[in-house]
C-alpha cells in the first residue's frame, strides 16, 4: 500500500510538473516601453506544427538576442531586458515556447521538445534584414536560462549566452522542488517524479541536462548568473554550471539575489554586466566563435 501512494503521488506531480496550466491562451499585452521601441507581434511555426507567439523589436546595430522566459510565464517577462538591450542598439526577440503564453501545446518539457521551439524563432531571426546572423545571441530566465543553454549547444551560430538563474538538470530542480513545496524526503519521491515525467513526456535525463551541455559551448562566452538566496533551484546551479563549462565564461554570484532577481535588486550592475557582455562578443567581436555549421539548428 505504502509503494502504491509513493507511486500515485509521484506520478500526479509529474503530471502536475509537464502539464500546462496556462489561464488562458490570450497573449500578454504589449507594454508601453516596447511599443515605443516599435516592438511588433511575431509567430513561428515549429517543425512538429505548433503556432509560437512572440514579440520582436528591431536591431539597430546588426546584432540580436533571443530571450526565454521561465516556467509557466510569457514573453512579457523578458520586457525589461529587451528595453535594457533596445536602448544599446539590439534587435531582441521575446520568444515564448510551447505550452506557454498564446503559444500552442499542452505540455511543457523542459527542453526535450522546446529545442524545436528555440530552432523556429532562430530561423526568424536569420530572416530579419537588420540581424547579421554572426551576431546572435541568447539569454533566458530560469527554465529559459536552461534552453538557452541546451539549444546553443546544438546550434554553434548562437554566439553569446546568458543564463540568469538557469536550471543545472531537471533532477537537480525536482530536488529542490521536492523539498520546498512538499517536505517529503527527496528519496524516493525525486527519482521517482523524474522517472514519471520522463514516461509522460518522452523525454531523457541527457536530453535536460545543462551541465553536460554547456561544455559544448566552448570557445563561446556564457555569463552565468545565481542568487545565494535562490530557493527555486538549488543556489549551487550556477558554481555547477560554471565548473562544467570552458572559457571563456563568467559567474556572477550574489548571496542576496533571488530567483531571477537581479535586475530588480541589482538594476545598474545588471545593465553594466549583461549589456558589456553582448557588447564585447556580438557587437565588439572580441570574443572566440566556433565555426558555424551548415545543419546549425540540428542536434
Amino acid at each position: 500500500m505504502v509503494c502504491l501512494l509513493v507511486g500515485v503521488v509521484s506520478f500526479g506531480a509529474a503530471r502536475y510538473l509537464v502539464t500546462s496550466r496556462r489561464a488562458s491562451r490570450r497573449a500578454p499585452v504589449m507594454d508601453q516601453g516596447l511599443q515605443k521601441a516599435a516592438a511588433s507581434e511575431v509567430s513561428v511555426t515549429t517543425a512538429d506544427g505548433l503556432r509560437l507567439a512572440g514579440w520582436y523589436v528591431p536591431s539597430t546595430n546588426g546584432a540580436a538576442v533571443l530571450a526565454v522566459h521561465g516556467y509557466r510565464s510569457s514573453r512579457a517577462e523578458m520586457t525589461g531586458t529587451a528595453l535594457m538591450l533596445h536602448e544599446r542598439g539590439y534587435g531582441v526577440l521575446l520568444a515564448s515556447t510551447r505550452g506557454h503564453d498564446a503559444s500552442e501545446g499542452e505540455q511543457i518539457t523542459f527542453g526535450y521538445r522546446e529545442m524545436a521551439d528555440l530552432e523556429a524563432w532562430y530561423q526568424y531571426l536569420l530572416t530579419r534584414k537588420d540581424v547579421n546572423p554572426d551576431r546572435i545571441g541568447a539569454i533566458g530566465n530560469s527554465m529559459g536560462g536552461g534552453l538557452v543553454i541546451l539549444y546553443a549547444a546544438r546550434n554553434p551560430r548562437i554566439r553569446a549566452v546568458v543564463s540568469n538563474c538557469g536550471f543545472s538538470s531537471l533532477e537537480d530542480v525536482v530536488n529542490t522542488s521536492v523539498r520546498k513545496l512538499t517536505r517529503l524526503p527527496t528519496i524516493p519521491f525525486a527519482p521517482l517524479i523524474v522517472w514519471s515525467a520522463e514516461l509522460q513526456t518522452g523525454g531523457r535525463p541527457a536530453h535536460l541536462n545543462a551541465k553536460a551541455a554547456i561544455r559544448k559551448l566552448s570557445p563561446r562566452p556564457v555569463l552565468l548568473m545565481q542568487g545565494g538566496a535562490d530557493d527555486t533551484i538549488p543556489p549551487q546551479s550556477g558554481q555547477w554550471l560554471y565548473d562544467a563549462a570552458g572559457e571563456p565564461k563568467e559567474l556572477w554570484f550574489d548571496p542576496k539575489v533571488i530567483h531571477c532577481g537581479f535586475e530588480g535588486l541589482r538594476y545598474a550592475e545588471f545593465v553594466e554586466r549583461v549589456g558589456g557582455f553582448f557588447d564585447k562578443y556580438l557587437v565588439n567581436g572580441a570574443g572566440p566563435q566556433a565555426s558555424p555549421s551548415r545543419n546549425a539548428g540540428s542536434e
